[in-house]
């Protein structure tokens, strides 16, 4: 794997699947702070217009996220109380993937789709993508090159299996899937074991396994570079809602014409939390402002728009889990509204 850091080349974006999300709808992005998985599953559809299939860390340590990417794995082996452990020596590969719903890693999952059989319309999940997979088995001493290598191939055949599980229990839903990419954050920063385009390809591969069968969505909790993260091929980017976007309105303003939709993390889950929509509303509207002033079209940015928590909520208590909700969905209303009213006001 190349070890030597320079900027990647500017790229290209991928063709843009066809996409129509509600505007303004609400959904989640990372875990869920509860302990029994139906009390989540009734939070998640009662709470998001896109319900969240839950993953509930806080229940068991076999539900966080690089666990459950890692569960069904050669080498990998569970441990006591929700634990795994890996046996670099073992992973390998090649070996074919299992994918075990009755397994203590996706209680959240199996229990939601009981609990939302007959669901109709959209509904979202996650994975954890392949470059942070990768780097988890680096860190437990597998080889980069198998790690990275075992990555790709465990999350494209977990994509296919959990698409399959979704669209058998609940065939009448549209599925939204993010690939969750923390550690594709670092891929632009020397020493990284991996070349940004290298980075970039594997995070693209893990989209395009997803597009066949579902809209792919990309989320890189703590920010990144939104270039890269744009030429990786998402139909949907999550991003915070943050100030310093504004400073990359060219590629979201290129995105969102092609017809990519934003994800917004509108609603805080870290600092002082709202009581309210007011604030979060007003930053989201002030960052919209910027990219108008730099060239973003006003009803795009309503009309591509949903709504989020800004990173998950398993730190928190499930009171404050449908605070952060409530506050969504309070901001995905004001987005609905003036994405209509934009359309009224363009005579459509």
């Amino acid at each position: 794997m190349a070890t030597d850091m320079q900027p990647a080349p500017e790229r290209r974006f991928p063709n843009m699947p066809s996409v129509e999300l509600p505007h303004g709808a609400t959904t989640g992005v990372g875990g869920f702070p509860h302990r029994a998985a139906a009390d989540a599953a009734r939070c998640s559809l009662a709470n998001l217009t896109i319900p969240s299939i839950p993953s509930l860390p806080r229940r068991s340590p076999a539900e966080g996220a690089i666990a459950q990417a890692m569960v069904g794995m050669q080498g990998i082996t569970d441990g006591q109380y929700g634990s795994l452990s890996v046996d670099p020596a073992r992973v390998d590969p090649l070996a074919p993937l299992s994918t075990d719903l009755q397994h203590d890693a996706f209680v959240g999952f199996r229990t939601f789709l009981e609990y939302a059989r007959g669901l109709e319309g959209w509904v979202s999940w996650r994975l954890v993508g392949p470059v942070t997979l990768g780097m988890a088995l680096v860190r437990a001493g597998v080889p980069a090159s198998e790690a990275f290598e075992a990555a790709v191939r465990t999350v494209r055949a977990r994509s296919q299996h959990l698409l399959d599980a979704v669209g058998g229990a609940l065939p009448a839903a549209k599925q939204l899937v993010f690939v969750e990419e923390p550690d594709f954050a670092d891929a632009m920063t020397p020493g990284f074991p991996l070349a940004p385009d290298t980075a970039i390809d594997l995070v693209s591969g893990a989209l395009a396994a997803i597009e066949g069968s579902a809209v792919a969505g990309l989320h890189v909790c703590g920010g990144g570079d939104i270039a890269s993260q744009l030429a990786a091929g998402p139909a949907v980017l999550s991003l915070p809602v943050r100030t310093d976007l504004a400073d990359s309105a060219g590629y979201l303003v290129n995105f969102m014409e092609r017809g990519g939709y934003v994800a917004w993390g509108a609603a805080p889950t870290s600092g002082p939390l709202s009581a309210s929509s007011e604030r979060p509303w007003r930053n989201l509207s002030h960052l919209w402002c910027e990219l108008v002033e730099r060239g973003a079209d006003p009803g795009l940015l309503r009309r591509q728009a949903i709504i989020t928590p800004e990173c998950g909520l398993s730190a928190h208590t499930p009171a404050v889990a449908e605070r952060v909700f409530k506050v969504a969905g309070e901001i995905g209303r004001r987005v609905r509204d003036q994405a209509t009213a934009t359309r009224w006001a363009l005579g459509a």
